[in-house]
């Protein structure tokens, strides 16, 4: 799946895309250490949800900064439901170095739309039973 890039003050910000039937999973890392510090969750018409993970001396991490801004320029062709998870450590990050981050979303974000009008998302509509049907 495609994989998508930003850099901006002397880091890079990189957006992986995994495309599962319809729904979007974007694994969003970047700096000198990449993790998972927040999982931020959302369909076309439902709003954004997020669940940050304790970082260090009682803090937790503040990745959803570039995460929910990735979401919320995908969401309006989101074609289904998409979970972004964001990574992000630059050591001895700067004003300037944070200050470009909300920008290297929204260009991230921007690209994986214009990914998803070039590829559209197609798969298979679920199968289910009846109200009056059973497994046999």
């Amino acid at each position: 799946m495609p994989t998508f890039r930003v850099t901006q003050e002397n880091y890079t910000i990189t957006a992986d895309l995994t495309v599962i039937g319809k729904d979007l999973l974007i694994v969003v890392t970047g700096g000198s250490n990449p993790h998972i510090g927040d999982v931020t969750t959302l369909t076309r018409a439902t709003a954004l949800r997020t669940i940050k993970y304790p970082s260090h001396n009682g803090r937790f991490h503040k990745d959803n900064f570039v995460g929910e801004r990735i979401a919320r320029v995908v969401q309006p062709v989101l074609p289904g439901s998409c979970t972004i998870t964001a990574g992000i450590h630059v050591n001895q990050i700067t004003k300037a170095q944070i200050a470009a981050s909300a920008p290297m979303g929204e260009a991230l974000g921007r690209q994986i739309v214009t990914w998803l009008r070039e590829h559209p998302v197609t798969a298979p509509a679920p199968e289910y039973y009846g109200s009056n049907e059973q497994p046999q």
